[in-house]
């Protein structure tokens, strides 16, 4: 564990900005590479630079960030004439899937903050250095970082990608071994040690030109405005899937769990959606992994909560790439020890879920190790951010990638195996799910 807190106090100035000065919204402020990224429609949080960043691994991770975040904000200077979620200190962070993996998590505090949402837009600068904050610093720091004083940038992000020259190369196992891995799950399911199993695999693309990283944000949270963009630390994709948001004591989770690529529905009868919800909703075998992955979350929030509700019958998420069995989770959180849990000790109870994990999730997490030959790193695991309040929203790093060079970039998908699976409809499946970050980085998929 390694951290990078310090024994002087960590002081934030919060302003509220003009929300109008932003064109196509957050978006628009997606222009470098090493920005830190929270967003979905037009909304969210985007940070620049970096005053203070925590590291840890192994079991303990969350826990352990917890506590170091809690330490740095309790006696924190905070100015905020805003007091909205996500204004005050705030930390960007992600988390490695596994507990067993040698990838760092971590929670990342910028020197500069700005966040849109419902209308209202605001302007945060963190520092550990002594002198005054004030609003004239604060712009000037925004100016630095956006290389254009005085303004706020409009981009085309609206446009498609431009087509790049790149090659695909499988990753850990090839196509052909990780259909076999996903028979050996079924094999497994069948005997009845466990009834689901999340199998992921990786493709690493190379792209000559230079993997432009803020390009891919811009097009992703433009593609998928449903969906929550993130960038961090080189982590980036655009996730369906909302762990655990909370809000003072509210708390909401997005289940997703039974997947129809639509290019499927060409020339078929009706309209697309009556397609999905005739093959998703109508199918035993997606209705069952949907249910396991309800179950799976609201058992473990429900310690936390004095009430909690979730749709009684999914509903069909509809994506440019994909549709999904979807449920939405809402709990009114009880107080635990004096307390009402922070979004780090939701997390740490709630991750792995069985729609990234399978289900018993000790028995899926060892098969997983046993046949996927891959040390997922930051993919499926938690991703977003917090503040000073409690407040925080972490989504599950799904349909993402890691940039590991300037021209290379690690793709993963995964797919949800229970005894019905066909390994080359989970195989083809996979490429659905790629096709989100190929599109943002210009791959015909």
């Amino acid at each position: 564990m390694t951290s990078a807190f310090r024994t002087r106090i960590v002081r934030t100035l919060t302003l509220p900005l003009d929300a109008d000065a932003f064109p196509g919204g957050l978006p628009s402020l997606l222009v470098r590479d090493d920005l830190l990224c929270w967003t979905r429609r037009e909304a969210g949080l985007v940070g620049f630079g970096e005053v203070a960043r925590f590291t840890a691994t192994g079991p303990d991770r969350f826990l352990e960030a917890d506590i170091w975040w809690r330490h740095l904000v309790l006696e924190a200077e905070i100015q905020d004439t805003v007091e909205w979620p996500g204004t005050g200190p705030v930390a960007f962070g992600s988390f490695a899937f596994s507990k067993a993996s040698a990838h760092e998590s971590r929670l990342i505090v910028p020197e500069i903050v700005v966040g849109l949402r419902d209308g209202k837009a605001w302007l945060t600068q963190l520092t550990f250095d002594d002198g005054d904050l004030t609003e004239a610093g604060a712009r000037a720091a925004l100016d630095r970082w956006l290389g254009t004083p005085g303004v706020v940038p409009s981009t085309d992000a609206g446009t498609d990608a431009a087509p790049v020259e790149a090659t695909l190369t499988t990753g850990s196992l090839s196509e052909a071994d990780w259909m076999a891995a996903v028979a050996a799950g079924v094999a497994e399911i069948r005997t009845g040690a466990l009834e689901k199993l999340v199998l992921a695999r990786d493709v690493v693309a190379t792209v000559p030109a230079g993997v432009n990283a803020a390009e891919i944000l811009r097009q992703l949270a433009v593609r998928y405005r449903e969906c929550w963009t993130y960038g961090v630390d080189g982590l980036v994709g655009a996730t369906p899937e909302m762990l655990i948001q909370v809000e003072g004591r509210t708390a909401q989770a997005r289940v997703l769990a039974g997947t129809l690529d639509r290019r499927d529905a060409d020339g078929m009868a009706g309209s697309p959606l009556e397609f999905a919800e005739r093959v998703l909703a109508g199918s035993e075998k997606q209705r069952h992994e949907h249910d396991i992955a309800i179950q799976s979350l609201t058992t473990q929030l429900a310690p936390f909560s004095e009430a909690m509700n979730a749709h009684s019958e999914p509903f069909i998420l509809e994506l440019p790439n994909v549709w999904h069995l979807a449920s939405d989770v809402k709990a009114e959180l009880a107080e635990v020890e004096g307390h009402v849990p922070t979004s780090l000790a939701l997390i740490n109870a709630l991750h792995p879920t069985a729609a990234v994990c399978g289900t018993p999730t000790t028995v899926a997490g060892a098969l997983i190790r046993k046949l996927e030959h891959l040390d997922r790193g930051p993919y499926a695991g938690p991703v977003g951010w917090l503040d000073a309040a409690g407040n925080g929203e972490w989504g599950i790093a799904l349909r993402g990638a890691v940039i590991e060079s300037p021209t290379s970039v690690r793709l993963y998908a995964g797919c949800g195996v229970v005894e019905g699976s066909v390994p080359e409809a989970e195989l083809a499946e996979t490429w659905a799910k790629f096709r989100p970050m190929l599109e943002s980085l210009g791959i015909s998929s």
